[in-house]
């Protein structure tokens, strides 16, 4: 007994090809021998409602009350009362509705398992000027390792080579091929294109991007939905008025037959099936996005979310300062910069990498320099074509041109004053801009049924308010430490909550959160791990993608269940009429579960479903919040 549950546990298929060949057999001896038919057929399927009772009784045991015992009681009802080809077709439709089960996950988690069938296992290690293959797990912090056209790269590492074309969308999510420059960050994962290239591995094989997300991806596999279980107590009810019609029909007809055909179209499969095959339908569709959902549960949490919890830098923000204005004196815009970027090209300061960015950007020629001095926190000089460059803090660059100015900033802005042969030169105004997609985030959540929105952010209260109030955001919370951010997510009243950061200190406030969610493609390693949602591309509007597809997840299972409710209710009142025999019975619950199933795969999503969800919206939300490239790859 416990081989053939097993049996049917992890071989569904095997098991109903066992029973449909049993059919055949009964179906032949049927024909020949009537009396070996019924004996050979009555065993069989009593023989199953004996092993699927046992586990039954196991659940009633930690109680959990499930709707097994309708399939059960009608396999043995319809044996008692000599219906026997009746009670093999109720085994032949449940253990094959474990067979659809099986093939309807494998279908919806199409999409996850193809990151854990690419997984790459071997590396070409450059060493000694000769290339070896080693395993992936053998490659060290340091090593150089050549990837050929065509292969996933990996490790995490850093380019070697001069340039290289990636296709990082099973890691990101974008379609478009991208171009990386020598000293630039190679994701493990990502797809070369026609030329090989060499990169020195930063991160082990078991610390790289890829595999972080094969992990994720094989956790988000196994796992159940809390969602699954509300689908038994919505059976507790419906096994109850079960057996109540089935009461009724035998006492009106006084035969026992009625009561077998009555809880033969009972048989609750779209119950068993319906609701798994939709969550992970809907996981699988939000990987397609580029959203790694750990666990099937989050999904029910997500679509009740009721308050959204930002960080700011980096989330809401850019996190990197972005040169915004330039106010020059005595010398020409690009004249200032120019000379800025080439004193700042070797500080390691977040501000000289922003002013060495923005000068390359208007293909500024960006000239040597020398003598370089730099003081901490304060600011640096620099010889530059001839020119005695200071650059730094108000403070600093005032000791050396007494004449500077102090800027009149906005919240949010910083400057770097500069000085040139002693003479003040100008100022750089910097600022970390709102992302561009953020305003639209948030009218997609209000739409969403999201109802307060929060920011949880270290930086200084003007500033804070400033960005909370051009993207509207309800309350601001500034200058938060870790555990600050932690207090406020667990003081907040109207749950669920989903707090979305991406730094080292998130990584405690997403994991007390009722939904944590990691901005993963520029985030830590801390913060995705600590998450229960993970957005691959640097996107905040997938935060909005996680919460619809989570809606209508929920939605479509709910549909499933009462499919597969009323349908069945409606043909046990007829049942109790008398007018469909249990073998007629059993094949109409068998197309009920087909309807049930079917449509809970619609959870997969596609681009017939985008359209008439975009048409439903268009006339209320801002186009913006449906991108194009959105469209092309939606679900």
């Amino acid at each position: 007994m416990n081989r053939l549950r097993s049996a049917a546990r992890h071989y569904p298929f095997l098991l109903s090809a066992v029973i449909v060949g049993g059919a055949g057999l009964g179906l032949w001896l049927g024909l020949h021998l009537e009396l070996g038919a019924r004996v050979l057929v009555s065993e069989f399927t009593v023989l199953v409602a004996v092993v699927e009772s046992i586990g039954m009784v196991k659940n009633i045991l930690k109680k959990k009350f499930g709707v097994d015992i309708l399939a059960i009681t009608a396999i043995v009802a319809t044996v008692l009362i000599g219906e026997y080809w009746a009670s093999l077709i109720i085994v032949i439709m449940y253990t094959g509705g474990e067979a659809l089960e099986d093939f309807a996950q494998r279908r919806a988690k199409r999409e996850l398992s193809s990151l854990l069938n690419k997984s790459p296992v071997i590396a070409h290690v450059i060493r000694r000027k000769e290339t070896l293959d080693v395993a992936i797990d053998s490659v060290k912090i340091g090593d150089v390792i050549l990837v050929k056209p065509g292969e996933l790269v990996p490790v995490d590492g850093e380019l070697l080579s001069d340039e290289a074309t990636l296709d990082e969308s099973s890691i990101t999510g974008e379609s478009m091929p991208v171009e990386r420059v020598v000293g630039a960050q190679i994701l493990s994962g990502s797809l070369n294109g026609a030329n090989s290239f060499t990169m020195r591995v930063t991160h082990l094989a078991k610390d790289s991007q890829y595999q972080r997300i094969v992990a994720l991806v094989a956790e988000a596999a196994e796992s159940k939905a809390p969602f699954v279980r509300l689908a038994d107590r919505y059976a507790v009810p419906f096994t109850i008025l079960a057996y109540v019609l089935a009461a009724v029909g035998w006492l009106i007809s006084g035969e026992a037959s009625r009561f077998a055909e009555v809880l033969v179209v009972a048989t609750p499969c779209p119950l068993i099936i319906a609701v798994p095959v939709a969550f992970i339908a809907g996981m699988s569709r939000a990987a397609r996005h580029g959203i790694i959902i750990k666990y099937a549960g989050v999904l029910e949490q997500v679509s009740r979310v009721k308050t959204v919890a930002f960080d700011k830098t980096g989330t809401l923000t850019h996190g990197q300062p972005e040169l915004s204005e330039i106010r020059a004196v005595g010398i020409s815009d690009n004249d200032l910069l120019k000379l800025t970027a080439a004193a700042e090209q070797h500080s390691a300061h977040t501000l000289a990498h922003s002013i060495v960015v923005a000068a390359k950007f208007r293909g500024i020629n960006i000239p040597l320099c020398g003598s370089v001095n730099e003081t901490t926190a304060h600011g640096l000089t620099a010889i530059v074509s001839g020119k005695l460059v200071v650059v730094g803090k108000y403070g600093f660059v005032l000791d050396v041109a007494p004449e500077t100015e102090e800027a009149d900033l906005q919240p949010g802005e910083m400057a770097v004053y500069v000085a040139v042969d002693g003479a003040f030169a100008g100022t750089l105004i910097l600022r970390d801009e709102l992302r561009p997609d953020a305003v639209e985030t948030m009218t997609w959540l209000q739409r969403l049924g999201v109802k307060h929105t929060l920011m949880l952010t270290g930086d200084a209260e003007a500033t804070a308010v400033h960005v909370a109030n051009q993207l509207g955001v309800e309350t601001v919370k500034s200058e938060c430490l870790p555990l600050d951010k932690v207090h406020a997510v667990q003081m907040i009243v109207d749950r669920p909550v989903m707090m979305v950061g991406d730094g080292v200190n998130d990584a405690p406030v997403l994991a007390v959160a009722d939904i944590g969610v990691a901005m993963g493609a520029r985030g830590s390693t801390a913060a995705s791990e600590s998450a229960d949602v993970v957005i691959m591309k640097d996107d905040l509007q997938r935060v909005g993608r996680t919460v619809q597809v989570g809606v209508e997840t929920i939605r479509i299972a709910k549909q499933s269940i009462w499919i597969g409710m009323i349908l069945s209710i409606g043909l046990m009142l007829v049942a109790v009429s008398g007018v469909i025999p249990a073998i007629l019975g059993a094949g109409f619950q068998e197309a009920i579960d087909l309807i049930a199933i079917a449509n809970a795969l619609r959870a997969l999503g596609g681009r017939a479903n985008v359209v008439r969800y975009v048409a439903k919206n268009s006339r209320d939300r801002p186009s913006a919040l449906e991108p194009k490239k959105e469209l092309t790859n939606a679900g």
